[in-house]
């Protein structure tokens, strides 16, 4: 029986076919293949570009320093550091929270408190982990190389004068913003602008490549402050040691161009470093020649002779009887430190005398007598332009009756600061001329108002000489080589119910060379607690020091060789108040 056999070709025929298969799906495979690719370099090849860009092309802020602060020759007393500040993508520093104590440890922060604010922060790319960070700190912290931890460039204010020129300058807090001082009232001036620009990336937070800049930086505008840094020390020094010796709970020194209106010196006592902001406390940094106020007393008394010189029925020589030493004005007893019996105008001011004081007040008008207090600035804020400075207190003359006006006559009854006794003091030291007070240094000396008549403020500072002399309240404000005019005040501090008899402020206020006044210092101390509280000898030393430093400081030429010297006798005995 024959057997068919199987065809011959047909096992290979198949084979082929499945190779031809195989090849085939390969063939359409790479074709596609070449195709994707060709597809993505040319016609996708930009939007693919744009897609990881996206995952890596950043907009960064580019910094930029805050205005610089300088004295009034150019000394800098603020200025802008760079400072890097430590921050994290919290998506990305996660996935390494086996190595956060690490981190945690080298930024002096609780592992705790890393660790909840990465995951309350969870949904954000960008969070601070510490801000301005040492230079060396900065780079051992990069060294650990943990992913989403970088760097942002910022600034920090610096204040090479320290608690010196503290409560001037005030501080800016940790975004570069003004806060107090003239840091915050010049905040806009000062301040800069950041630009922006675009950078790519890595995975750790490195800028490998500059895209291109968005918008550029600006700098902020630097500001030239009217302070010389030199006298501004010496001040300081000198309240900070009277403070001191008179263990007073605070203090305030003003220094004035009386033909400017500059302020070249202004100090406080308690002070701050507003380097330091950890420690900064309100009490402190408060500006006390702007904000606080206080009951001017005997300083008072200058502007009370003024306005009855201006009336033109008193001269210097004009007589006022004050015996017996005291004085009855209605429910109010006026007395003298002793009974100095007739005495002329000019002696008032030489013995300070409240007697003769009230009864030349009760003898003008209210109106005449409020005219001369408001032309020279009492009641109206000096214009500084310095945060919280007060306007004090004036009150209208249609209040007053024979006791205010008496009281009023030697200082009490209204409130003053520091800057605007200062401020008064330098029109009868400008012939008469007010001119607006500045914290900015002037190139040009600005056009004044004048409030009081020349032969007045001659008149006045001639008497005020005397209160330095061997015979008046202020012998220890004497400054050898200088002919100095000024006043002193002793002030009983208001007190629930009246005033205290045992809690004062002593006052000192002047200025030299009295022939031809260039400076005003005024110099306030208050609450001295010790035997020692009377102006001319708490406040008057530190004038006496302040003035003759700032006047050789300037170049400002002695015009009396043979000036009184400071004497050692106690005040009180000459009726120092």
């Amino acid at each position: 029986m024959e057997m068919n056999a199987p065809p011959r070709h047909a096992g290979p025929t198949r084979g082929h076919g499945r190779r031809r298969l195989v090849l085939g799906i390969l063939l359409a495979s790479l074709s596609a293949l070449v195709w994707r690719a060709f597809d993505l370099q040319l016609e996708e090849r930009e939007f693919l570009r744009g897609q990881g860009e996206a995952r890596h092309l950043r907009v960064v802020t580019v910094p930029a320093h805050r205005g610089m602060i300088t004295d009034r020759h150019g000394e800098p007393l603020a200025i802008s550091t760079p400072v890097d500040s430590v921050w994290a993508n919290p998506q990305e520093l996660i996935v390494a929270r086996d190595r956060l104590p690490e981190l945690a440890g080298l930024l002096g922060l609780p592992v705790d408190g890393v660790q909840q604010l990465l995951a309350g922060r969870g949904d954000r790319e960008f969070v601070y982990l510490r801000r301005h960070v040492a230079p060396d700190l900065a780079r051992e912290v990069m060294a650990l190389g943990l992913p989403g931890v970088a760097l942002q460039r910022e600034y920090r204010r610096y204040y090479p004068a320290g608690e010196v020129a503290g409560h001037v300058l005030g501080f800016t807090n940790i975004d570069d913003i003004g806060q107090e001082g003239i840091e915050l009232a010049y905040d806009d001036h000062l301040r800069a602008e950041p630009g922006s620009k675009q950078v790519i990336k890595d995975r750790l937070g490195h800028v490998i490549d500059e895209v291109g800049s968005i918008r550029d930086p600006r700098p902020g505008h630097d500001l030239r402050l009217s302070l010389d840094r030199r006298i501004q020390y010496l001040a300081y020094r000198e309240l900070k040691a009277a403070v001191q010796r008179y263990n007073a709970s605070s203090a305030t020194a003003v220094v004035l161009d009386v033909r400017t209106g500059e302020v070249l010196a202004m100090v406080n006592q308690p002070s701050f470093n507003p380097n330091n902001r950890r420690v900064l406390q309100g009490k402190n940094y408060r500006n006390r020649a702007v904000t606080d106020v206080f009951e001017p007393g005997s300083t008072l008394k200058p502007f009370t002779i003024a306005a009855a010189l201006e009336s033109g029925r008193y001269q210097p020589g004009t007589v006022i009887d004050t015996t017996p030493g005291w004085f009855q004005v209605g429910r109010l007893t006026v007395r003298d430190i002793r009974d100095f019996g007739p005495i002329d105008v000019a002696t008032v001011i030489t013995k300070s005398s409240n007697v003769g004081a009230s009864k030349i007040a009760l003898d003008l008008s209210g109106e005449e007598f409020w005219q001369v207090l408001d032309r020279v600035g009492f009641g109206a804020p000096t214009g500084s332009g310095l945060p919280g400075e007060v306007a004090g207190m004036l009150t209208s003359p249609r209040r007053w009756g024979p006791v205010e006006k008496a009281t009023l006559s030697y200082g009490y009854g209204l409130s003053v600061t520091p800057l605007q006794l200062a401020q008064a003091y330098g029109v009868l030291a400008n012939n008469g001329i007010r001119v607006p007070v500045s914290l900015l240094a002037r190139d040009q000396q600005p056009a004044g108002e004048r409030v009081l008549s020349q032969t007045t403020v001659s008149d006045l500072v001639r008497m005020m000489e005397t209160v330095v002399s061997p015979v008046g309240t202020a012998r220890r404000a004497a400054v050898t080589g200088y002919r100095v005019a000024g006043k002193t005040g002793t002030v009983k501090k208001s007190v629930a119910g009246g005033y205290s008899d045992n809690s004062y402020v002593a006052v000192f206020a002047g200025m030299a060379p009295a022939s031809r006044p260039r400076l005003v210092t005024v110099v306030m101390v208050n609450e001295p607690r010790g035997k020692e509280y009377y102006g001319g000898l708490v406040a008057a030393p530190a004038f006496a020091r302040i003035m003759a430093g700032a006047l050789r400081l300037m170049n400002i030429t002695p015009d009396d060789p043979a000036a009184w010297q400071a004497g050692d006798a106690d005040s009180k005995r000459d009726g120092a108040t």
